[in-house]
């Protein structure tokens, strides 16, 4: 896997993937940012976060559970002084389908966190990471 850093200006960044995909990533003000695009931790996350949300939806709907949502909230804590590393990092899925089997959404969310996610694997060698899961029904309208 290849990706490409490319400096705009100030603390600003292009980031394009080998797939042709590109994001803006950019600091805070406060660090000469002009807020334009992601912080890099929140990369991070986001990156690890969807590694995560798509081993559970794809475990849920390989074990034809009526999956309709799935949102990963992720919560997360740093070191106080640098390198500001995350210490704690939390992921609460939201998982929507009717009649959810709670023991299959339990089963592929722990296939997530100790088998598949390579982000969230990587990551639980620096730091502590916990998930648990809601299930809800779809809302009728």
């Amino acid at each position: 896997m290849q990706v490409t850093v490319k400096w705009i200006d100030g603390v600003s960044f292009v980031g394009e993937s080998e797939t042709g995909h590109a994001v803006v990533l950019d600091g805070a003000p406060e660090n000469g940012g002009r807020n334009i695009g992601m912080r890099p931790m929140e990369m991070l996350l986001i990156g690890m976060g969807s590694c995560t949300a798509f081993d559970v939806v794809t475990i849920l709907k390989k074990s034809r559970q009526p999956i309709v949502d799935c949102v990963a909230e992720i919560a997360a804590e740093r070191a106080e002084t640098i390198p500001k590393v995350f210490t704690k990092i939390h992921v609460h899925f939201v998982v929507t389908g009717e009649n959810l089997n709670e023991q299959q959404v339990a089963r592929a969310v722990s296939l997530s966190a100790e088998k598949y996610c390579s982000a969230s694997i990587m990551l639980q060698k620096a730091c502590e990471i916990t998930h648990d899961f809601e299930i809800r029904t779809p809302s009728v309208e």
